[in-house]
């Protein structure tokens, strides 16, 4: 069996990975997020970065802070988009267990 070669990366394909893991990520709800999106937004990927490890534990700035590293197509970038999706991931998964646990509440209260 021949391994198939990966396509060659460029800034379009790049680019649609971004928009979509953007896209999960939806609207940000807290300051902290819409200034982490505009400054990704602004090409201000040196702020993201720091927002992001300043706030260790906000899945949101997480995914974005390595998104700006993604745009540079270095031999990481599949690397970098994966991890980026992760935290992506983890945002809504957390997110989803809030609304939940708030749900249940209100439920059995």
């Amino acid at each position: 069996m021949q391994a198939t070669q990966p396509t060659e990366l460029t800034l379009e394909k790049v680019n649609l990975a971004v928009q979509a893991i953007l896209e999960a990520l939806g609207n940000p709800e807290t300051e902290l997020h819409r200034k982490a999106l505009s400054a990704f937004q602004g090409g201000d990927h040196q702020t993201v970065k720091r927002l992001a490890s300043t706030n260790l534990s906000d899945y949101y700035c997480k995914a974005l802070g390595y998104l700006g590293g993604a745009l540079k197509l270095t031999p990481n970038t599949d690397t970098i988009l994966a991890e980026s999706a992760r935290a992506a991931a983890d945002f809504i998964k957390e997110k989803t267990l809030a609304r939940l646990g708030g749900e249940i509440e209100k439920a059995l209260s």
